[in-house]
């Protein structure tokens, strides 16, 4: 890219550089400059903020959010878009060939604070990206496991989707991670984008998803059998959460004389984060008798 000349757009790089979008890797590249500024502007509200962007593709976002003083570090597994960002943006970022779903963010956190100026004990990283529909419940759980290094989270995901994570309790939509990302985080969806606005165009609609994460309002004990307390409940959505919990083998009996009437009588689609909350302390959880969270890539 020659220094002060506008970014080419996505056909006209893939042109260049003699590619083509990937169907099997769920590529459609943004190239509407007004929706990829929005999304840069709620990753990086401030300049000098340190942005880990995943699946960086041909660099649209990136240069964006280099427009508003960020410190990037563009994360791409796949090799071809990988040398165009080399090509393309060079020393400007820092370039990590990984998988976004594996990725170390403490570590990345770590070097951000190390980089910064002056130097800083620690810092907080924003995570952005377009995301795949396949590879959208293996990143969101992942970045659940490391929430205490992220500051937010600015994701491009399918409407539907979007709507799943922002959704309220009691609605057709709540599900197993809109209860763990809301527990950690204020979820909103900031704007809608048609199919027209990417290269190839998909075949529905897209939206704009940010996370603000602050702490959590009620501590959990044992978040891996918190989960899977959660996922129990939504996997017999019918169901009393106190039936099927039981029907799980997740209730414990010592927690049965304890637990809240809430419980007892409501499904996990009308049960509110904070009372979900309460029961996981409730029940007293026991290291010992954890077994361990089966992540269920589709269950969004």
């Amino acid at each position: 890219m020659i220094p002060g000349a506008p970014y080419q757009s996505p056909r006209a790089l893939l042109e260049k550089h003699g590619l083509r979008a990937k169907k099997s890797w769920g590529q459609n590249f943004l190239g509407d400059v007004g929706i990829l500024d929005d999304i840069a502007r709620l990753a990086a509200p401030r300049a000098g903020d340190p942005v880990v962007e995943l699946g960086a593709g041909l660099g649209h976002l990136t240069v964006r959010l280099l427009a508003r003083g960020a410190r990037v570090v563009a994360v791409e597994r796949d090799r071809d878009m990988a040398a165009v960002l080399r090509e393309e943006l060079g020393d400007r970022i820092a370039l990590v060939e990984a998988d976004a779903a594996r990725l170390d963010l403490g570590g990345l956190a770590r070097s951000a604070a190390t980089a910064a100026a002056p130097p800083t004990p620690t810092a907080k990283i924003a995570v952005v990206g377009n995301l795949p529909y396949h590879l959208t419940s293996p990143i969101l759980f992942s970045l659940l496991d490391q929430v205490e290094h992220v500051s937010r989270a600015v994701f491009l995901l399918q409407r539907e989707v979007a709507e799943r994570l922002a959704a309220a309790p009691g609605t057709k939509a709540w599900g197993i991670l809109s209860v763990l990302l809301q527990r950690e985080a204020d979820v909103s969806i900031e704007r809608i984008v048609p199919p027209g606005a990417f290269l190839p165009p998909p075949k529905v609609d897209s939206a704009v998803l940010c996370a603000v994460f602050r702490p959590a309002a009620e501590a959990i004990l044992d978040p891996a059998r918190f989960r899977r307390l959660v996922k129990a409940g939504f996997g017999q959505r019918r169901k009393t959460l106190g039936n099927a919990l039981r029907s799980a083998r997740i209730e414990e009996p010592a927690a049965r004389a304890s637990k809240p009437a809430a419980i007892e009588s409501s499904t996990a689609r009308t049960l509110r984060v904070s009372s979900s909350i309460t029961y996981g302390l409730g029940m007293k959880l026991a290291v010992s008798s954890s077994r361990p969270w089966r992540r269920m890539a589709s269950s969004v």
